[in-house]
């Protein structure tokens, strides 16, 4: 088995990757091209599933008027009225077979979108705050019941990158080494 390690013979550019992104949470008005949404779409769809099962579904949203309606349907509403694209992602219980299995799948999928729009220079936050709302989402979307709502994406081009973040120090976080 081979193992791998970050240094000198590695490129630890995706390590910078992660610790560089944030939550965007303020856009300009400046277009975010398809090609971009689908770049995010496509790195989502590459996250691990249990049995491949895919269970992510997206929307991309640019309609001003649906994004009013999403808008009330969370203390965020600024953000999603400000963020020129929006992807609510779903799970499709037609396809799922464990639920906290597919739960899983579908934040591993979101951290794909989050880090592939950091990497396109675009900036983004992961609602979650919609959730309490999420059947009056599915009407807004339009969807059958079979989808459910897991988050909502804001994507945008950043108004600014003055964020910061500190993390717990890894010694904190490990709690035994067996």
């Amino acid at each position: 088995m081979q193992t791998y390690r970050i240094g000198p013979d590695m490129d630890d550019g995706f390590i910078d990757l992660i610790k560089r992104r944030r939550s965007i949470r303020e856009y300009t008005q400046e277009d975010v091209s398809d090609a971009a949404v689908d770049t995010i779409v496509e790195a989502g769809s590459w996250a691990p599933s249990g049995l491949n099962n895919q269970p992510w579904r997206f929307v991309v949203v640019r309609s001003k008027e649906i994004r009013e309606k999403l808008a009330r349907c969370t203390r965020y509403g600024k953000i999603i009225l400000n963020a020129p694209v929006l992807i609510p992602i779903l799970l499709n219980k037609a396809v799922s077979y464990d639920r906290t299995k597919d739960t899983q799948a579908i934040g591993a999928c979101i951290q794909n979108m989050l880090l592939a729009l950091c990497s396109l220079g675009l900036g983004g936050v992961w609602l979650g705050e919609i959730l309490k709302n999420k059947e009056e989402v599915r009407i807004v979307l339009d969807l059958p019941e079979e989808l459910e709502l897991m988050a909502v994406l804001a994507i945008g081009h950043p108004g600014h990158r003055n964020q910061s973040s500190d993390r717990e120090p890894i010694g904190n976080l490990i709690l035994k080494r067996i």
